[in-house]
């Protein structure tokens, strides 16, 4: 499948790269490490990375803009999305031929080619294990630092258990780029004085019941009372990860037409819950959408159920 990725890779002249919507470190390093190896390697291609903008992560990268009938005769790569619909940008069908590259459970094939390792910390590790395929590529500094964002990111700071020494391996081969570490950290872990506000809120106000569940619901109202908008509130979703007894945790985050549904675990499955309800993820890192605060006793009564038999005990 590799040798596919990078025939394809020779193939086209002109390469549009997606990733799904709300991103974060992983979707726009992935992207954007992915990109700079293209052009790092192939400088004479055509080389975008398209999706929203989103101003937490704009010292990542910035996204090109570009007119439909650059997909005339491309090739599109989509990283870091499992499902078609949370792919950003619609027009990633437009081109002639399509790649998914990713670490979820593959409950939506796509694509003429899929490159799909549930394995990997993330889609930048992935990417490194592209770069590592051929000993003669190159890599510059900004893929590195990119791509060592990514694994970062949905590692944790290589605290969670999808770290695995493969993952420590493709750090080790970043690392020994020149970007500065210390910088990147500061930048990905800062938070405004209102995302910090809002937090000592949720510190206050999350419920923890008995089958060791934490929650804490969002709403539009709290919010504005903030001046957060609800994909900062998002970032808030491990501010209470660390207290005792907690085996699962789910933020609700209203939005003007859903609530946004954010499962997260230290071992209980909750990717099955997120599919309850339209969603999907990693067995400890999901999420989904609902339409009605109703629903979110279902979805809390879903999560009681799956932690009742799980133990905390190391």
């Amino acid at each position: 499948m590799i040798d596919k990725i990078f025939k394809a890779i020779e193939d086209y002249e002109t390469i549009i790269i997606h990733r799904h919507v709300r991103p974060d470190p992983d979707a726009i390093g992935s992207q954007g490490g992915l990109a700079y190896l293209i052009k790092d390697n192939y400088p004479g291609k055509q080389v975008y990375i398209v999706g929203e903008e989103v101003p937490s992560l704009a010292f990542l990268n910035r996204m090109d803009r570009i007119e439909d009938s650059v997909y005339q005769g491309a090739l599109v790569i989509v990283c870091d999305t499992a499902n078609q619909e949370r792919v950003s940008d619609k027009r990633y069908t437009m081109g002639d031929k399509l790649i998914k590259i990713d670490h979820h459970p593959n409950v939506d094939p796509y694509g003429d080619i899929m490159l799909v390792n549930t394995n990997a910390s993330s889609v930048s590790e992935m990417i490194v294990g592209l770069y590592e395929a051929r000993p003669d590529f190159r890599m510059s500094n900004e893929a590195a630092r990119l791509l060592y964002a990514g694994i970062v990111g949905d590692t944790g700071r290589f605290l969670f258990s999808n770290t695995t020494p493969e993952t420590l391996k493709k750090a080790a081969v970043l690392v020994q780029k020149d970007f500065d570490r210390q910088l990147l950290h500061d930048k990905l872990y800062e938070s405004t004085l209102k995302l910090s506000r809002l937090e000592g809120y949720v510190l206050q106000n999350f419920t923890l019941n008995e089958y060791g569940v934490g929650c804490m619901k969002i709403t539009l109202d709290i919010m504005k009372s903030f001046s957060v908008e609800p994909e900062e509130a998002a970032l808030l979703v491990n501010a209470f990860s660390n207290v005792e007894n907690i085996k699962a945790w789910v933020f609700f985050i209203e939005e003007k037409d859903q609530i946004r549904v954010r499962l997260r675990s230290k071992g209980t499955v909750v990717n099955t819950i997120a599919k309850r309800y339209g969603g999907g993820g990693h067995p400890n890192a999901a999420g989904a959408t609902i339409y009605s605060w109703e629903e979110t006793e279902e979805v809390l009564n879903d999560l009681n159920h799956a932690c009742e038999s799980v133990s905390t005990e190391i």
